[in-house]
């Protein structure tokens, strides 16, 4: 048995890793590196045998725009997308997903770097898809912080003239609280800018970030560009879940409960399994041709 004393400085310091352990601790307790990196390459090879970042992949005339999907915190294109990828390939679409906000010895687990280097590197990926594919523009989904962080490429790195349509499912487009995690930070000084140093990509996230004012000061919207917002009650991640929504023209905003109430996916599951938020995205990224969402639509 541990010595009382030491039992309280237990106590006492854990609400200080509650947040360096939703992702860092994640991330340093994987698999030795090599074998994660070879986890990531033999992913990245079926991801291409079954169809997707395939770049030979010509769009068609009932889908002229490659889909670009962005994946959250902790995520990585591959794993982040065997649900929905597959999903749009099966519907016609050339499909394409990037990985992203990666950190030295870290690998696998991306989206931790600093959100506007990490839109520099999709700003990069798009210019490499529409080359490839011919298409003059693209099409985003982007799941947690992949819905997100393409507002700032649309907005401060000259993305919107090449996006016709963003698709954030479950995104922190104003920031998140983890569910009042957050407000821990008040009560440890020096705690966010330990965070911010190792992971810049979560403190980018939280709440009234600098980050956060600076990308929805103005606005949240571009013209030219279509917005859908795709959300669930259930989320314990993006929270409130009222702060994914976003205001301005061409904005549609989804609450998954409003359309089929007895869908109990939370953050993880509306992004990776959930047939109605996919179906949703899809009537977003093809609105000619929308048929409506119901709970008949989990397919």
């Amino acid at each position: 048995m541990l010595p009382r004393r030491r039992i309280r400085r237990i106590r006492k310091t854990k609400p200080r890793t509650l947040l360096p352990a939703l992702a860092l601790a994640v991330a340093a307790t994987a698999a030795t590196p090599t074998a994660a990196l070879a986890t990531d390459t033999a992913a990245q090879e079926q991801a291409v045998s079954s169809g997707w970042n395939d770049y030979s992949c010509k769009p068609s005339a009932q889908h002229p725009r490659p889909v670009v999907l962005v994946h959250g915190t902790l995520g990585n294109s591959v794993d982040n997308w065997l649900g929905f990828a597959p999903y749009l390939v099966q519907r016609g679409y050339c499909v394409f997903s990037l990985d992203y906000g990666q950190l030295p010895a870290v690998p696998f687990f991306h989206g931790l770097g600093a959100v506007d280097e990490s839109a520099k590197q999709l700003s990069a990926y798009v210019d490499r898809v529409l080359a490839a594919t011919g298409a003059a523009k693209v099409d985003m989904v982007g799941h947690s912080q992949g819905g997100m962080m393409p507002r700032y490429y649309l907005k401060f790195l000259g993305g919107a003239p090449k996006v016709n349509a963003l698709v954030g499912i479950a995104p922190t487009n104003h920031g998140t609280t983890l569910s009042g995690l957050t407000k821990l930070l008040d009560y440890f000084p020096g705690a966010g800018d330990l965070i911010a140093e190792g992971a810049p990509g979560l403190m980018d996230q939280v709440v009234d970030s600098d980050f956060l004012r600076r990308l929805n000061e103005g606005g949240d919207t571009i013209p030219g560009v279509r917005y859908t917002v795709i959300a669930t009650k259930y989320d314990e991640v993006a929270t409130p879940y009222q702060a994914q929504f976003l205001s301005g023209p061409n904005v549609r905003n989804v609450l998954i409960q409003d359309l089929c109430p007895t869908d109990i996916s939370e953050h993880l599951a509306i992004g990776l399994t959930d047939g109605l938020a996919f179906h949703e995205a899809v009537n977003a990224l093809d609105p000619d041709h929308a048929t409506p969402t119901t709970c008949a639509s989990d397919d």
